[in-house]
């Protein structure tokens, strides 16, 4: 398995930008082959956190892809600043 995890910082309205992540973003994501799980996470303080994990690290690298298409298309606002991204190979699960 892979995952890729972004990680957004000086988010504007959390309350939204989960409510368009859930609405737009999940579907896009559940469509990419591979695809085993995602989690949208309010972190406090206007950081939220992305995680998702593929079956293979080309679903992992597309997630990361559509992702930056998506907030640029419709989160740019409240996601004012690039994430830190970061991803790879899951080397243990619980």
């Amino acid at each position: 398995m892979y995952a890729a995890v972004r990680r957004y910082e000086g988010v504007t309205d959390p309350a939204e930008a989960g409510r368009l992540v859930a609405e737009g973003f999940v579907p896009l994501l559940r469509q990419v082959p591979g695809f085993v799980a995602y989690y949208w996470i309010d972190g406090g303080d206007g950081v939220m956190v992305s995680t998702s994990v593929f079956e293979d690290r080309a679903g992992a690298e597309e997630s990361v892809t559509r992702a930056a298409d998506f907030v640029r298309d419709n989160l740019a606002s409240l996601l004012p600043n690039p994430p830190l991204v970061t991803a790879g190979q899951v080397v243990a699960a619980g």
